[in-house]
């Protein structure tokens, strides 16, 4: 499984800070860059599993947009016989400023280009996150919560970790779990946590 390496494509840096917070929690090795030229320079060295770019900043004109299209759309060949869609090896996902969404929206969907409008739900964001993660193969699955940042943290502690910025998140109350879901949550992580030592009981028995 490849390095999850993620490339913040971004010159705002209120936008910058909020994205390598939520990013850090997971662990994953993030580094940011302000102009195309830079970004460029980065993603010609195939260490990126994915990149989030300002599309006011990578737009039509911008050299990285062809550049980010080809590589959106190139697909990881299968392993011979094994029956797996091939999947990508890179994606991008382009971050619409508010305001901007009736001139950037209908190019990137156009091209097929994954986006989103802000200001986006916290939750909404990481989901589409993780699924295109696990599309570049970064990733085996996506993940239900990511690094507990969705699940446990408070309102409050988000906006405070974030500037208090409340430009770029939309205001949820749902960033956390209602007392049913966390019950099902925890349910769901003791099975899997039951099914992780019953594996490897099986493979300490070979």
């Amino acid at each position: 499984m490849a390095e999850v390496g993620i490339l913040i494509v971004d010159n705002d840096v209120t936008s910058q800070r909020a994205l390598k917070n939520i990013l850090d929690s997971e662990g994953w090795r993030v580094r940011i860059v302000q102009q195309d030229s830079q970004a460029l320079a980065e993603l010609a060295t195939g260490n990126w599993s994915l990149a989030i770019v300002n599309a006011a900043l990578a737009g039509a004109r911008s050299p990285l947009f062809p550049v980010l299209k080809v590589l959106n759309q190139t697909d990881m060949p299968a392993p011979e016989a094994s029956g797996e869609v091939p999947r990508k090896g890179f994606r991008a996902l382009f971050l619409v400023p508010a305001g901007a969404g009736p001139q950037l929206q209908p190019l990137l969907e156009q091209e097929g280009l994954p986006y989103s409008i802000q200001p986006y739900h916290l939750h909404d964001f990481l989901e589409k996150i993780s699924e295109l993660l696990v599309e570049a193969g970064a990733i085996e699955q996506p993940i239900r919560s990511m690094g507990g940042f969705a699940v446990k943290k408070k309102r409050r502690e988000i906006r405070s970790r974030e500037g208090r910025r409340g430009s770029m998140f939309a205001s949820r109350e749902d960033y956390q779990m209602t007392e049913e879901e966390m019950v099902e949550f925890e349910r769901q992580e003791e099975e899997d946590r039951k099914k992780r030592v019953k594996a490897l009981k099986d493979r300490e028995h070979l």
